[in-house]
């Protein structure tokens, strides 16, 4: 035989396995999922390794901007209790 041939015997042989596997139902089985959050995938780099995150900061005009609009939201809240 051929190698060609063995090829082509082969190639039937799958296709006659693969129409009795979707006939017994195991051609389109669907997977089975977890219900929920996955679960975190754990980098295996050491802390060393890691970049270190940069700390935001905000500027202090900023700062004093958010805490005077804080502060009237507070007012308006309290004169809207009364």
């Amino acid at each position: 035989m051929a190698i060609s041939e063995i090829l082509a015997t082969i190639d039937s042989e799958i296709a006659k396995l693969q129409q009795v596997k979707v006939l017994l139902g195991g051609g389109a089985s669907p997977v089975a999922r977890k219900v929920g959050r996955p679960k975190r995938v754990v980098a295996a780099v050491s802390p060393v390794e890691q970049p270190a995150k940069k700390k935001r900061s905000l500027s202090l005009a900023a700062r004093k901007r958010i805490a005077t609009s804080q502060k009237a939201r507070w007012a308006a809240k309290k004169a809207a209790a009364k």
